[in-house]
């Protein structure tokens, strides 16, 4: 099992990502924001797509994978639920 030490590490590149996610988020907001600003202000407003779209969804693909490995995804607590697994199938085999 982890020490003291190993946990508090953990903790800690859990804590980095998620700030570092946040970060992430608002410069997504902020630069997106400006750059439909700039879109609302110099197009004539067509039947077009707006050009803002295409790095929005690019940028946003990045930031949902950022998401995901700073919420939701963790190998120990991955590695934990598959150890208690191999420990359920052992205790059921009777080994």
């Amino acid at each position: 099992m982890e020490n003291q030490q190993q946990r508090d590490n953990r903790l800690w590149r859990i804590a980095k990502a998620r700030a570092a996610f946040r970060t992430h988020l608002s410069a997504y907001l902020i630069v997106n924001g400006f750059l439909w600003a700039i879109w609302y202000l110099t197009s004539d407003k067509g039947n077009d797509t707006p050009w803002p779209v295409w790095p929005m969804l690019g940028w946003g693909i990045a930031l949902a994978f950022n998401y995901y490995f700073a919420f939701e995804s963790d190998p120990f607590r991955d590695t934990m639920r598959e150890y208690e697994k191999l420990q359920q199938e052992k205790q059921q085999r009777g080994v």
